[in-house]
């Protein structure tokens, strides 16, 4: 954890509250309602986004994106991008531009332009390419963190989000992300949602 707070700290360098911001965020991403929504999805994010030099922005962005997350209500991201406002606040640190990043993975879309918003949304929605059992893995969480939701509806609900994306150009928005896991991620996709519309 103290590897975690440090890497949240190098984002907001300076700020002297930065270590409880940073704790607060991991306890929200350690709630027990979560399954997929965990410490390594953000780490994994994190990496993704450390590794490819991105902006402290986006770093934040990944904190912030999911630390309000709860299966049974809609506004998360938006409920998300307020916490980031008031605690980056609270540090003396600008944070609309985390805000409208975090706000962003509501739809995944960003302008063509914007390489922060396909950064972070790439990095969001890399799970979809990882090696089958891994994808699978993914898959039995989410059902796990919506076990309130019935068999029925909820195979109903996950088949139209998986049709959705298969329906979008592409699922990557910056090119070496695409050119390495659109394939991958759209064969999972096919997958899932075949398992998902089995009759039998």
């Amino acid at each position: 954890m103290d590897d975690l707070v440090a890497e949240f700290a190098r984002a907001v360098p300076g700020a002297p509250g930065a270590e409880a911001v940073a704790r607060d965020l991991i306890r929200r991403w350690q709630e027990p309602h979560r399954h997929y929504h965990t410490l390594r999805h953000l780490s994994a994010m994190l990496s993704i986004v450390e590794g490819e030099a991105g902006p402290p922005e986006v770093v934040l962005a990944c904190w912030f994106h999911d630390a309000i997350y709860d299966p049974r209500r809609t506004g998360n991201e938006d409920a998300s991008a307020d916490l980031a406002l008031a605690a980056l606040g609270s540090l003396g640190t600008e944070g609309a531009e985390v805000a409208r990043l975090v706000r962003l993975t509501a739809t995944h879309d960003p302008d063509p332009g914007d390489h922060s918003g396909q950064l972070l949304c790439d990095a969001d929605l890399a799970i979809l390419a990882a090696p089958a059992a891994e994808y699978a893995e993914y898959a039995a969480n989410v059902r796990r963190e919506y076990a309130h939701v019935s068999d029925q509806n909820f195979r109903r609900g996950r088949a139209a989000i998986l049709k959705s994306l298969l329906d979008l150009p592409a699922l990557f928005h910056l090119d070496t992300h695409r050119s390495t896991w659109e394939k991958r991620a759209r064969a999972n996709l096919d997958n899932e949602l075949s398992v998902l519309t089995d009759p039998v």
